[in-house]
Parts: structure tokens; sequence; C-alpha cells
């Protein structure tokens, strides 16, 4: 992440967000050191194997490879003049929470043998971690005043996006994607279904806006 945070002009999209992940993996990183996990190990696993898909993402985009379809708005659009900051780092958050969160905690529960479940408890400290940044992200990469017109566009797509939302779809994905697992096809559909669901929000929230 700090690789990408050097190569990157600071205004492409995809180093916005990047920006963002990197202030929430240093966070997580802290609480794993002093403690702030059940299961250090299986939180370590999991936070290793969520951001692979990530880096597995931009990589794929970098080599002309078809990325996922979560993250093919932030990658087509992130030098879009009339996207603002703040839209890249949610359409960012909302591609990896989304999407590679609920793949991420089935590719965990393989690596460690477990059942989903064993996860949940360090699954929702992770989310709370985002959750307290969130309102910091929100701050940061706010345009203008503290306090936006309330008929600033803006105003009114941010809205329609909730973190706790998407971490709690995450959830609900990943145990459906893992009762199914003897499904190959089931769950095939059901991943490609989902990566178009989040792929299609990710659209929306970089709707270019008016100055």
């Amino acid at each position: 992440m700090r690789e990408l945070d050097a190569a990157l002009p600071p205004e492409d999209g995809v180093a916005v967000f990047n920006g963002v992940y990197l202030t929430v993996t240093e966070a997580v990183a802290r609480r794993l050191a002093h403690g702030g996990f059940t299961d250090p190990q299986a939180a370590g696993e999991l936070d290793l194997r969520f951001a692979r898909r990530y880096f597995d993402a931009v990589d794929a985009a970098a080599a002309g490879l078809r990325p996922p379809a979560c993250w093919r708005p932030l990658l087509q659009l992130r030098r879009h003049p009339g996207v603002r900051p703040l839209q890249f780092a949610l359409a960012g958050i909302n591609a990896h929470i989304g999407h590679d969160l609920a793949l991420a905690v089935l590719d965990t529960c393989r690596a460690l043998e477990c059942e989903p479940q064993v996860l949940e408890g360090d699954f929702d400290r992770v989310g709370g971690v985002l959750v307290s940044l969130e309102e910091r992200i929100r701050e940061r990469l706010m345009p203008g005043p503290d306090v936006l017109d309330i008929a600033d566009p803006l105003t009114h797509l941010i809205g329609s996006w909730s973190l706790d939302k998407a971490r709690d779809g995450a959830w609900v994905a990943a145990r459906a994607l893992w009762s199914v697992r003897g499904l190959p096809q089931v769950a095939a559909e059901f991943t490609e279904r989902l990566d178009a669901g989040v792929g299609l929000v990710g659209r929306m929230l970089l709707t270019p806006l008016p100055d």
C-alpha cells in the first residue's frame, strides 16, 4: 500500500482509496499488536486475505486484464475530473467491503479449516475499526465547508450508502456462500451476482457531479 501511495498521483481515484485503506490497515495492525482481537492468528489471516483481493484487482488492471466487476467503476473512472475524492474513497470501500470481505472470510475459513462463526467476533472488531474511521475519512475528503449545502448532490449521494449495511451484507453473503460451498454452480452464480451488484452500486457512487 505504501508503494502504491508513493507511485500514484494524489488525484488518482485509486490513490485516494489506497490512502484510506492504508489508514485502516495501520489501525488494525495496532489493535492486533495490543491484543485487541480474540484470535490474533485468525484476524491476521483475514486481514491478509482481505488485502490480497484488492491488490489482485489493481494488478489485473495494470496488466490489462479484467478485474472483478466490483472494482471496474473505480479503475475505469479513477481520473475522471467530475468525480470528487470522497466518491473515489466510498466506491473503493464499497467494492472491498461489499464483495472482497465476504470472499476473504471464505478464504480464511478454508485456510484455517474453521466455520465462519469462529471469525464473527473478530470480523465485528475489524468492522468497528472501519466505522470509527469512516467519519474521519468523510471529514478529510469532504469538499467545501464542514456542513454541506443540503442541495449539494454529493450530500444526497453519500447519504445513500452505509458502511454498516455493507458490512452486515458482507457477513450474510459469507455465511450464505459457506452454506452452499458443496454446490459449486450455485456458489459461482451467487458470487457472480454479488460482484455485479456491488459493481452497480460503485458505478452509482462515482456519478460525475457538477462543480
